[in-house]
């Protein structure tokens, strides 16, 4: 005769159903194997890279510092996050720490995935990478916004992982065995990935409904936003990530008929630089009023050029000016004439001419 659960239900059929739950966690869980371990090798990766193999990443006075490649994201960056990042560069100590926080957490998340080790508490700190990745570079990707695609597979993956667990091959599922009582502490069992979350069937479908949900509807308007092909026709993005772009903005005419004005490369890849061949000064009825051709910008002294950011920078290159993805400067040019600055009573247009045949333009007024 079956003895009765307090529920009512026989001792060997809750029995039994317990080990069909065990068996079928278990069974998604070798089917997640795959991607726990490359998801976890993948920011493990990540962060590995900067603290041992390529430890100039992490060098403030290396080529490959990693600040250079956070202020080239700052153009396309969403919700704030561009503010963010300009506010990170203005304040080095603030910046460097942040680098070796994020370094660190990716490695750490990285190495809890791959080995298992509280899998869902890592999972969801993947998840939150993903999604600052997104944010910040999201947009890039010269031939196809391949940053859009990894961050949003690892925020599925992250998701997939959080509620799926690891019930088998992990150090979770180790842990448990040699310590059952662990089955009974909440912080494990929401925690790690041995056992399924301590939900009721209902509420977990309810909570993994809205995981994905929140998963589809940040990936899939992050790819409308960058690219449309949803509810919108297919579009280059807000911001080009193949096609470089000048802002310009505030220019003036000094009193001693220099021309400044302010710039911004906002558009374009990260692999290759801007080069700026000419600036030609126009009046209002397109009369050259001066121009500086490659020579004479690539001459310009230091004191002509004030960067905003220590990083990504305008420069003087080999043929006129040179800037980085993300630059932004207030660039003075040298004294034009007497006679045409006399004539210039009213706004002109300052003209700027890139390598590869793009212009853009700024009004110049008398200071």
């Amino acid at each position: 005769m079956s003895t009765l659960m307090l529920d009512g239900t026989a001792a060997a059929t809750h029995s039994a159903a317990q080990r069909s739950k065990a068996d079928a966690l278990r069974l998604a869980a070798l089917g997640l194997l795959s991607i726990r371990f490359i998801q976890g090798f993948i920011y493990w990766g990540g962060g590995s890279r900067r603290f041992i193999y390529a430890p100039a990443k992490l060098d403030p006075h290396a080529a490959s510092w990693m600040a250079n490649k956070f202020q080239s994201a700052m153009p396309g960056a969403l919700l704030g996050t561009d503010h963010i990042i300009a506010f990170l560069l203005h304040h080095f100590y603030l910046l460097y720490v942040s680098m070796i926080l994020f370094s660190a957490v990716e490695v750490i998340a990285g190495i809890f995935l791959m080995t298992g080790f509280l899998t869902r508490a890592a999972a969801l700190v993947s998840m939150g990478l993903s999604v600052v990745l997104m944010l910040m570079f999201g947009w890039q990707g010269a031939t196809c916004i391949d940053e859009w695609t990894m961050a949003a597979c690892n925020l599925a993956i992250g998701a997939t992982l959080m509620l799926g667990g690891s019930a088998a091959f992990s150090l979770d599922s180790a842990l448990l065995a040699r310590k059952p009582a662990l089955a009974e502490r909440g912080w494990f069992r929401w925690m790690s990935g041995a056992l399924p979350l301590p939900m009721r069937g209902g509420a977990f479908q309810n909570f993994a409904l809205a995981v994905f949900a929140a998963t589809v509807v940040f990936n899939v308007a992050t790819y409308n936003y960058f690219r449309g092909s949803v509810v919108t026709p297919f579009h280059g993005g807000p911001v080009s990530p193949s096609k470089h772009h000048l802002s310009l903005s505030d220019g003036v005419l000094l009193p001693n008929g220099a021309v400044r004005f302010h710039a911004y490369l906002d558009g374009g890849t990260p692999a290759a630089p801007s080069n700026i061949m000419s600036a030609v000064l126009k009046s209002n009825d397109g009369a050259v009023l001066e121009q500086w051709d490659g020579t004479a910008l690539s001459h310009l002294p230091a004191s002509a050029i004030s960067n905003e950011f220590a990083y990504n920078r305008f420069a003087p290159g080999p043929f006129g000016l040179r800037a980085k993805m993300g630059a932004v400067a207030t660039i003075t040019l040298p004294v034009i004439g007497e006679a045409n600055a006399a004539s210039l009573h009213n706004a002109a247009t300052l003209q700027l001419r890139t390598v590869n045949g793009n212009t853009f333009n700024v009004a110049v007024r008398p200071e």
